[in-house]
């Protein structure tokens, strides 16, 4: 199967002697963690068959971000920690994009402006929610930073999953009337238009950003839906993407070494297609969804913020007495045991008395088995 580490290894050094003087530090990171990861760059250890004496090398990963075949085990453990907070109530799903004119300068200012966006997300749906007349209250909300379109361009967007009712003042659960209703959009997206524009001068001052982005006349995307099926799926579908890029290798077709073909999805009709791309274009596409250091793709706010965690246990601890079904629910799905990992055999004699027999450092020569 064609790896992706494969084409960065292929390709990396073509990449940089092209965009080296212009590409952020972070990408360099990326591009030399990514060709060495599982590779004797890593570093690794020897193991050893007790039965056989046969001797392989294991070389160690890069925990990059950029790097699609590592965090698998963080983001299992990642799901499986938040469907343990979920609550036995009904949940919706929100995603809030931005109009063409500022994609490219939230490109440019990353760090600063889509922290900004995902806040400004979050507040509009607290600022609603409190309304009376829809949730009276807190709901918990979980934010997740998205920035591909289906073909890899830059298309930055935030997912929010948000519980069908809020905690008030008094402590006492106020939920939305009406099943397939949360809050009105059209007034949320002028709310996320509002607060994003004020938190934008605050956190860059001398951004220059395109006012007719924040023209009256022009409109905010806020999408929501219920999750008929449960959240637990919207959290699978978020969870394959919070700690990686959004592309894995069995998405890649073929490679050579004038021409890189993956799957992807035609996002107006959604029917699947083969995407072939220059590897320096396809290599560019990844890089560009590496976030910068200490940028965080996952937030939590109101309820589920870490300070308000012990509350919400709470909540979820009461509601689960009135909704004894929905609790069951939501606990089966959160107490489904985590897959063990696979028992290492020898592959002389198949036996499980492997051993680590010594370690050698990244970039050292390996000794001889």
């Amino acid at each position: 199967m064609p790896e992706i580490a494969e084409i960065f290894r292929r390709h990396g050094a073509e990449y940089l002697e092209r965009f080296g003087e212009t590409m952020p530090a972070w990408h360099r990171r990326a591009i030399a963690a990514v060709s060495g990861c599982r590779t004797p760059a890593m570093g690794g250890h020897l193991l050893g068959c007790g039965e056989c004496g046969h001797r392989e090398y294991v070389y160690h990963s890069c925990r990059s971000r950029a790097c699609p075949s590592c965090h698998g085990e963080q983001g299992a453990e990642w799901l499986r920690a938040r469907a343990a907070e979920l609550l036995p109530v009904r949940y919706f799903h929100l995603v809030f994009t931005v109009p063409a004119a500022l994609r490219e300068p939230l490109r440019r200012s990353q760090a600063a402006l889509c922290g900004a966006l995902m806040r400004a997300a979050a507040e509009a749906i607290l600022a609603l929610a409190a309304d009376p007349r829809y949730l009276g209250g807190t709901p918990a909300i979980l934010a997740v930073f998205h920035s591909w379109g289906r073909t890899l361009t830059w298309h930055p967007h935030v997912h929010c999953l948000v519980p069908a009712g809020g905690l008030d003042d008094r402590r006492l659960w106020h939920e939305a009337p009406n099943p397939a209703f949360l809050v009105p959009v059209h007034a949320l997206a002028k709310l996320f238009r509002a607060r994003f524009a004020a938190l934008a001068r605050v956190a860059l001052p001398a951004a220059a950003l395109p006012g007719s982005a924040f023209d009256p006349t022009q409109r905010w995307v806020v999408y929501a839906k219920p999750c008929f099926a449960g959240p637990e799926k919207l959290l699978q579908y978020l969870g394959r993407y919070v700690h990686r890029l959004p592309l894995s290798d069995a998405s890649i077709v073929r490679h050579g070494p004038d021409q890189v073909a993956f799957r992807c999805r035609d996002a107006t009709t959604g029917v699947p297609r083969t995407l072939q791309l220059v590897p320096v274009e396809f290599l560019r596409r990844c890089l560009q969804h590496v976030p910068p250091p200490g940028f965080h793709r996952i937030r939590y706010y109101g309820l589920w913020a870490p300070a308000c965690r012990p509350l919400l246990r709470r909540v979820q601890l009461l509601l689960s007495a009135v909704r004894p079904s929905a609790a069951v629910a939501v606990a089966d799905s959160a107490s489904r045991p985590a897959p063990l990992p696979p028992t290492r055999l020898c592959p002389h004699c198949g036996s499980p008395r492997l051993a680590v027999i010594l370690f050698f450092r990244p970039g050292a020569r390996a000794p001889p088995p």
